[in-house]
């Protein structure tokens, strides 16, 4: 669905390899099968598992073994140039060791994501904040509904005629409707109010199951005779289809309340009086929100 959390939440420097290059996240060979070697340098599947995490976006067009190969070649590529850089000292200097050193505090607190926020929330939490949303979410009713489109009044006036001497309503779609339902006999599925233009929206929610229009419903497509199939209370999404963006949002939440506590207990100092401005006002922002955070109710046991 998405970037993970964590590609979100770490700031990406140059083209996202340095982090391989150096050496930060490499892997223990012991840990994992070897999959190639350069120069009797090992690259293992731990080392393409953390290439995959932090580039593999940039593959995503392959799958499968075509994936694994590509960026197995970058991880080569990778090593070929670091030992160059080795050799013409370029790891030498003053800002090679500062990079080097916010590249360290960059995994650090990714690792910290991973083990502190990631895995401090649970399947049960997910789960009750799913079951939470949908218990506070307001009755919505929705429709399903079939319609039949054509260009003038008259043609639709003489369709409900036909209609009222027993003609099937999906049939009639099928031959006479001008608009992409009509294969599926005019069939629009299941719809809430403000999905549909007003004219049309108004006259459908004010008949009943198995009723049709009696009258062109006049739209700026042309004119619609409607036919209500079903009302019902509108449907939650499946947890499963959810769960994941859920998850995210509790995350997000995990990360701000850590980040927030270590903020308090921090003696941060901003040199430059324009940057202390806007970083305050967004200190303020981040207060108010997790205020009205703490107002939630609880989710139910």
């Amino acid at each position: 669905m998405l970037k993970s959390f964590r590609r979100f939440l770490v700031v990406q420097v140059g083209a996202g390899l340095t982090l391989a290059a150096v050496g930060v996240l490499s892997a223990p060979a012991a840990d994992a099968d070897v999959l190639a070697t350069v120069n009797g340098l090992e690259i293992t599947e731990g080392d393409l598992e953390i290439a995959t995490s932090e580039y593999g976006a940039q593959f995503g067009n392959l799958q499968g073994d075509q994936r694994r190969a590509a960026l197995l070649s970058a991880l080569i590529e990778i090593r070929l140039l670091s030992s160059e850089a080795e050799k013409a000292k370029l790891d030498q200097g003053e800002a090679f060791e500062r990079r080097l050193a916010f590249l360290r505090q960059q995994a650090l607190h990714t690792a910290f994501i991973d083990k502190v926020v990631n895995e401090a929330v649970t399947e049960d939490q997910v789960r009750a904040s799913y079951d939470k949303q949908v218990a506070a979410a307001p009755a919505v009713n929705e429709i399903r509904a079939r319609h039949i489109l054509v260009k003038t009044k008259e043609e639709a006036e003489a369709i409900i005629k036909q209609l009222g001497e027993g003609g099937d309503f999906e049939a009639i779609a099928k031959e006479k409707s001008t608009d992409g339902a009509a294969a599926n006999g005019g069939d629009l599925g299941y719809f809430s109010a403000g999905q549909m233009v007003p004219e049309f929206e108004t006259a459908a929610f004010a008949m009943n199951p198995g009723d049709y229009s009696k009258e062109p419903v006049e739209t700026q497509f042309g004119f619609h005779i409607i036919k209500v199939e079903d009302k019902r209370a509108q449907q939650p999404p499946v947890f499963d289809t959810v769960k994941d963006r859920v998850r995210s949002v509790l995350v997000r939440d995990k990360y701000v309340e850590e980040v927030s506590a270590l903020r308090d207990a921090a003696e941060i100092e901003v040199k430059e009086p324009a940057l202390k401005e806007i970083i305050d006002g967004i200190e303020k922002q981040r207060q108010g929100a997790a205020e009205e955070k703490a107002e939630e109710p609880a989710p139910a046991e």
